[in-house]
């Protein structure tokens, strides 16, 4: 029973080395070509971007099913796809709409916006686990905490009460009103 779990045939083990080899240096390849940006989270078609390919990675190289050439060509369709995306939300504005997700206010200074915060469906807990982590210390150092489009919260802190937050950072951030 055990020797099935863990026997391999050489040719399998042969498929899986050059599978791996050619996977990898296809998307290593792939990523030259159209840029990092294929990997970052700046959007939901980024992150989709993403999920997808070490989907496809895993699969192609660990049971054969795509094959390597069909696996590397889905692989190739989501790179021209994520590019394709990635410049028509730059040069046509309403795609940017129709696939980014607007950033959102959870906190503007020292108040807690709970209705965002429930839009966005974070947790008091987690906006503290968050405030913590950026090291703010107590509610006056908070000028403002955002749930980005990519699902991270970013939190504008300071110690020095003369600083002000300029509101190019706030920039499409619902619920922000400079």
């Amino acid at each position: 029973m055990i020797t099935l779990l863990v026997a391999i045939t050489a040719p399998e083990g042969l498929r899986i080395v050059l599978s791996v080899i050619a996977t990898y240096g296809a998307i290593l390849a792939f990523t030259r070509v159209c840029g990092l940006r294929s990997f970052s989270k700046m959007s939901a078609a980024d992150f989709a971007m993403t999920v997808a390919v070490g989907s496809l990675f895993a699969s192609t190289i660990a049971t054969g099913k795509p094959s390597l050439v069909e696996g590397i060509l889905c692989i190739a369709m989501l790179f021209a796809g994520q590019w394709i995306i990635a410049w028509a939300r730059r040069a046509l504005p309403v795609v940017s709409q129709l696939v980014d997700n607007e950033p959102l206010l959870l906190m503007r200074g020292s108040t807690i916006l709970d209705h965002n915060l429930k839009r966005a469906n974070v947790t008091r807990d987690d906006l503290f686990g968050k405030l913590r982590e950026a090291n703010a210390l107590n509610y006056d150092q908070v000028l403002a905490v955002v749930f980005e489009t990519t699902g991270d919260i970013s939190v504008l802190h300071s110690s020095d009460e003369r600083v002000s937050l300029d509101p190019d950072f706030m920039q499409n951030v619902e619920g922000y009103d400079a």
